[in-house]
């Protein structure tokens, strides 16, 4: 038994006695079925905090040989499983973390001959006949152990694209690294002593010449995760069970940590179901049924319920400085794009192209692509859009805007809070005002040409009014559609609003259409106040005019 060969269950069995433990033991079900066949290469790429690492020990635990866990095992599903004992602790198991010797490293050039010496030290120590046969890689210790033993390894690495994310830039390296992996997976030896290989990252496996490095892996990603898609991060109706337990409100819960759009096959299904973006529906993808799974980032849904605030926990992970460098790199059309996701929006994204590390940007959808993979942005494959999934996410852009040298988005962003404020106060000619400085924080950015323009924009004014509003666009009322309507997310704490744009018409024509129409009639059954908000933009004159009345139900 050692840190990284036959290492221990203590991982597992700490996380699974956590004040919080969601029971993920049935991927183990799957990992054996594919125990020495051809599909045993598993490459799982989530963002940071998703379950990685926490699945990492659980193989440890059941399948090393290093510990007896059977009554570990013995309260979760896995134990109900008619092979549980066939495979428990019965294997060799090597694991580590790459990202462990790339910090400990002191130049670049070490870090590969210091993570074999330290792994192969060790496996001389597990094996001590070792010594006298001089193996001079692990790889090759690998080989000699199973001849010896004849029994298979299980090879789990952790933190896989470390090299490649953290020094990009060092392309010999990231070379060397990756003929460093192919011993492990694409050697004619490991054909022989590799029962199971699963590796974890953030991104998926770097491509080479357009195609992946390690393609004898099938890749498990945050934008085609397959059968593991409830394994990693929380699914709806586990977030449900947890908020019953801890008397938290789902709502609020979901409002700040869902929005990660994930699908997977669903071959009992003949027919397209459900509501578009509704968890559980079917949609027709690839020529396959599938079914969209809601998945929620577990560390903030943990941190959530046992700590009490619905905050932005990314935020302790310095994770708005890696999204600043990101969005703010010259791309035609990124900006406007990361403008249009910040009013709420979803654009097309093409991710096909991105070669999976994080310097070889050809193209805006590149960049896109890189910021779901990290789970900065969500991504539905039915509808090939990506957008901002939820607060927590919103928050983190906001806070990397306002750090950064967007500053006419920055100045925006900043006034937002008074924008409400002087809405609820109803000052038409404050709102005019300050929606004007806005626009012209805006005019690089948006092409403001018609009404669709002009309430990008004014989404991206209203922007802090998420904490506290449910912000829909186009929302279906009476006879039409309300250009934006902010539904006041609890009862009687602040007014709901109707806004209505107009081009080049009137603020009062604007509410006259919101009385014409009926588009109150939305808010059917809501007991608050309700303002009707006009806003009229004058081409001619570049001025904002606004108009706001009370109403009732």
């Amino acid at each position: 038994m050692g840190t990284y060969v036959n290492p221990n269950n203590e991982s597992f069995r700490s996380d699974s006695h956590s004040s919080i433990y969601v029971d993920k033991t049935g991927m183990l079900s799957i990992l054996n079925s594919a125990l020495g066949g051809t599909k045993r290469y598993f490459a799982v790429s989530r963002a940071r905090r998703f379950g990685k690492s926490m699945a990492a020990g659980m193989i440890d635990a059941y399948y090393s040989r290093g510990c007896d866990s059977k009554e570990l095992f013995a309260p979760y599903v896995i134990a109900k499983d008619p092979e549980f004992g066939e495979h428990l602790n019965k294997y060799n198991v090597l694991h580590f973390d790459v990202s462990t010797f790339f910090n400990a490293a002191k130049t670049p050039d070490d870090i590969i001959p210091r993570m074999d010496r330290r792994l192969l030290r060790e496996m001389i120590e597990e094996f001590p006949y070792l010594e006298k046969l001089k193996p001079e890689d692990t790889a090759e210790a690998i080989d000699l152990v199973f001849k010896n033993d004849g029994i298979r390894f299980i090879i789990i690495i952790d933190e896989y694209d470390c090299i490649v994310r953290d020094d990009p830039e060092n392309s010999e390296l990231i070379k060397n690294y990756l003929k460093y992996l192919r011993g492990y997976f694409k050697t004619e030896e490991s054909k022989k002593f590799l029962a199971l290989g699963y590796i974890t990252g953030i991104l998926p496996i770097k491509k080479v010449d357009g195609e992946s490095a390690l393609n004898n892996f099938s890749e498990y990603t945050m934008t085609d995760p397959g059968e593991l898609v409830g394994y990693f991060g929380f699914t709806q109706t586990e977030v449900d069970k947890e908020c019953r337990i801890h008397n938290r409100n789902m709502e609020e819960i979901r409002d700040w940590y869902d929005g990660y759009y994930m699908y997977s096959d669903a071959p009992e299904k003949t027919a397209e179901e459900g509501n578009d973006y509704e968890n559980g529906s079917v949609r027709i993808i690839n020529s396959r049924y599938q079914r969209l799974h809601h998945i929620y980032n577990p560390n903030s849904v943990v941190e959530a319920l046992m700590r009490g605030p619905l905050v932005s926990y990314w935020k302790n992970t310095g994770s708005f400085g890696s999204l600043r460098k990101f969005i703010t790199l010259n791309y035609a059309g990124l900006k406007e794009d990361v403008v249009y996701l910040l009013s709420g929006g979803r654009r097309k994204v093409n991710i096909n192209n991105f070669q999976n590390d994080l310097i070889q940007f050809k193209k805006k959808d590149d960049v896109l692509a890189c910021l779901i993979h990290m789970g900065y942005l969500g991504y539905d494959a039915y509808t090939k859009e990506a957008f901002i999934p939820n607060r927590e996410v919103a928050e983190v852009f906001q806070s990397a805007i306002e750090t950064g040298d967007w500053d006419d988005v920055s100045d925006a962003l900043e006034k937002s809070e008074d924008l409400l404020i002087a809405t609820i106060a109803m000052d038409e000619r404050k709102v005019a005002e300050i929606i004007s400085a806005s626009h012209q924080n805006y005019t690089s950015i948006i092409n403001f040409h018609d009404e669709n323009a002009l309430a990008v924009a004014i989404m991206i004014s209203y922007y802090t009014a998420r904490a506290d509003y449910r912000v829909i666009r186009e929302l279906p009322a009476g006879r039409g559609f309300a250009d934006i309507a902010f539904i006041p997310k609890r009862e009687g704490e602040k007014p709901a609003l109707i806004v209505e744009l107009k081009w080049n018409r009137s603020a009062r024509a604007a509410i006259k259409q919101i009385r014409d129409k009926n588009y109150t009639g939305v808010l059917s059954g809501y007991k608050g106040d309700i303002l009707l908000v006009g806003i009229n933009y004058s081409k001619k004159s570049g001025k904002y005019s606004c108009r706001i009345e009370k109403s009732a139900l």
